[in-house]
């Protein structure tokens, strides 16, 4: 499969427009982060077909190393479960759209954090001809990616059961493991799932590594010990 890249994304020039300080340093106008959206199509298969310079930017590859690529080799395993389920019922006609945070692959165990909706396309003939990925990355000063003392503070027994939830133990399992009661490890996800305002076990994790809780690139899954109180 011959590589694409997209064409720049149109954004109307009032918003996208710099202007230059005294020092002669660029300064961005509200908006003008649109003109730095990663945008890449997928197949039906989910492989990507082509991206803008943007979203090669983003996962810092060329367009050979991209097309033709499966979209589930350049996402964290922390997130990937939850990323392929969501773009297979895309794939299915069973959604036709959705958002999930990212975090995303670079070269030499590298990472970026940020927010990916997914957008199915569909011909007259109502069948999925691609899907759309609009990929936004956090801005750098992003408070949520920095530790803020106790409102971000684990206990010892949450990080453990957190850690556990990340490597795929059951609830049995952890139990087991950490000497406590079904219940007791019920209750310690669920107020964790309270807290980080997570719909389920994979959006708890995938939240956990895009925040800087889990650490990328450690396994088993270590919660970051500047978050245990």
């Amino acid at each position: 499969m011959s590589s694409a890249v997209l064409g720049p994304i149109p954004v109307p020039a009032e918003r996208a427009a710099a202007v230059v300080d005294r020092r002669g340093e660029r300064e961005r106008r509200p908006g003008a982060e649109l003109a730095d959206v990663g945008i890449a199509n997928l197949d039906p298969d989910l492989r990507v077909l082509e991206a803008n310079g943007s979203f090669l930017y983003q996962f810092g590859r060329s367009a050979a190393e991209v097309c033709g690529q499966e979209f589930r080799e350049l996402v964290h395993a922390s997130v990937e479960q939850v990323v392929v389920q969501q773009l297979t019922r895309l794939g299915e006609n069973r959604r036709d759209r959705f958002t999930a945070r990212l975090v995303g692959l670079r070269p030499n165990d590298g990472v970026f954090f940020g927010d990916l909706t997914a957008i199915a396309v569909r011909p007259d003939n109502g069948q999925v001809s691609k899907i759309v990925l609009l990929t936004r990355p956090d801005r750098p000063a992003d408070p949520q990616r920095t530790p803020s003392g106790k409102r971000k503070a684990l206990s010892e027994i949450d990080a453990r059961v957190l850690e556990g939830v990340a490597a795929g133990n059951t609830t049995v399992q952890l139990a087991a493991k950490l000497f406590l009661s079904r219940q007791g490890i019920e209750y310690h996800v669920a107020a964790m799932l309270r807290r980080f305002k997570s719909p389920n076990r994979s959006a708890l994790v995938a939240k956990a590594y895009s925040e800087g809780i889990l650490r990328i690139g450690q396994w088993p899954p270590q919660v970051t010990p500047d978050y245990v109180s």
